[in-house]
């Protein structure tokens, strides 16, 4: 049983259609990886795939796959911004350019909770206050949850011109029922878990 939902909570809302069925549309697939600190907290896996829509939006889905019941999963809530989500089981995207080094983070709890800032340089920054509804989605069956976001072109820094590449940091925490967390991302910087280091930075997608 998932910390704090009962098995009559369980989320099994339909997703929406994979959109990466359609051949036209670009699409990203990626595996995160522990960092080397990090105990697995009976993850098995957290798969990522971005999904590049006609305007310029992003649509991500993770999934995560193991053994949840030994996962603190937050319960649903209605969807609102709040700070510190990172605190707990969460998946997130850092958004940057590959000329500058402004970037966004974004984060989205299976509550339905979501969050949005800006930095100027590395851990300088604030709330992203013009950001749009991600529109989360979570479905938990056993043994798996997966969570739909969607960014919208707005929302996404930008370089000197409208098609300069971005840069994605692709990363998850994931919080056990005894209260520790283990961290997740495509790449790791070196030392403690990081993930505004411009090394964690290492996707790179044309929008």
């Amino acid at each position: 049983m998932l910390a704090g939902v009962s098995q009559a909570d369980m989320r099994t809302d339909k997703l929406a259609a994979p959109i990466s069925a359609a051949p036209s549309l670009m699409t990203y697939t990626h595996i995160l990886q522990p960092h080397p600190a990090s105990r697995a907290g009976g993850v098995d896996a957290i798969q990522v795939e971005i999904v590049v829509l006609p305007a310029g939006a992003l649509r991500l889905a993770y999934v995560l796959t193991g053994d949840l019941a030994g996962m603190r999963i937050p319960e649903a809530q209605a969807a609102s911004r709040v700070d510190g989500l990172w605190q707990h089981s969460c998946f997130e995207v850092f958004v940057g350019t590959t000329n500058g080094p402004a970037y966004r983070e974004f984060n989205f709890s299976p509550s339905g909770q979501w969050q949005a800032y800006a930095f100027t340089v590395y851990r300088v920054g604030d709330l992203l206050a013009s950001a749009t509804n991600p529109a989360i989605e979570c479905l938990i069956e056993p043994g798996c949850l997966t969570l739909h976001a969607t960014l919208q072109p707005d929302d996404l820094p930008r370089g000197a011109g409208l098609s300069s590449p971005l840069r994605l940091g692709l990363t998850a925490v994931v919080e056990t029922t005894d209260g520790a967390l283990s961290y997740w991302a495509l790449r790791h910087a070196p030392g403690k878990p990081d993930f505004h280091h411009p090394d964690t930075f290492a996707l790179e997608i044309n929008s």
